[in-house]
């Protein structure tokens, strides 16, 4: 697909566009890139007028940092909306894109009027044990191999995003009025008790685990998108 640009104050943000109908944000997940969407928005939400991004120090957008963080994510999101006029739109976020729509749907409900988060997780300690020390050794390999003069920093900074607290808190959580569905994974490497507690945290939130399905995989599931174009009806 086409990718476009979009200029704000600190980022050139690539994206893809396609369809016409009720306006569609795609957010992916962590060191992936809107291409993960391609078959989203030529086949499954045809029917809609879709804008999948590349997130800041993902992909084609062009920004220097000196490191990300979920917070920043929303604000280009929220800015990329506000300076293309989009004043109403879902949202289908994966992974962090899923963390994303939790800012999203606390900072301005009245543009992202249905969320869908796919295996977000607000805590560190929402992530699987075993997925978290695997992270962390990565972590620790990509500093080695930065000290060797590799040009690890951009995989570092997005990796350090897996090993902190997003920035929101259950208090803020309770706060958020939009419409939130939050659908998981039956094998994912977020704990089903985390998923659990922010559904419940969220007051107009309803959540369900799709079955036969990893955190990898749970985007591009059958069930899955069924279980949003249903939501989006």
């Amino acid at each position: 697909m086409e990718t476009k640009y979009l200029e704000l104050d600190n980022i050139k943000i690539a994206y893809s566009e396609h369809g016409a109908g009720h306006n569609l944000l795609l957010l992916h997940g962590n060191s992936e890139n809107k291409s993960i969407f391609q078959e989203h928005q030529l086949k499954y939400f045809e029917n809609f007028h879709t804008f999948a991004l590349d997130s800041r120090g993902h992909g084609q957008s062009v920004s220097e940092d000196s490191e990300y963080s979920i917070n920043q994510y929303s604000d280009d999101a929220i800015n990329f909306c506000k300076k293309l006029g989009i004043n109403k739109t879902y949202v289908i976020g994966f992974s962090d894109g899923g963390n994303i729509c939790l800012f999203l749907a606390r900072k301005n409900p009245e543009i992202f009027e249905n969320i869908i988060a796919l295996s977000p997780n607000y805590l560190v300690d929402g992530t699987a044990s075993k997925t978290l020390k695997f992270l962390r050794r990565m972590h620790k390999l990509f500093l080695f191999m930065e000290k060797l003069r590799l040009p690890m920093r951009k995989t570092i900074m997005r990796w350090e995003l897996m090993l902190k607290d997003i920035g929101i808190t259950d208090e803020e959580l309770k706060e958020i009025r939009a419409n939130v569905y939050i659908l998981y994974a039956e094998n994912d490497m977020i704990k089903e008790e985390h998923l659990l507690k922010m559904a419940e945290l969220i007051k107009n939130c309803q959540i369900k685990k799709i079955k036969n399905t990893t955190h990898s995989n749970i985007y591009k599931s059958e069930e899955t998108i069924k279980e949003i174009i249903e939501y989006l009806k």
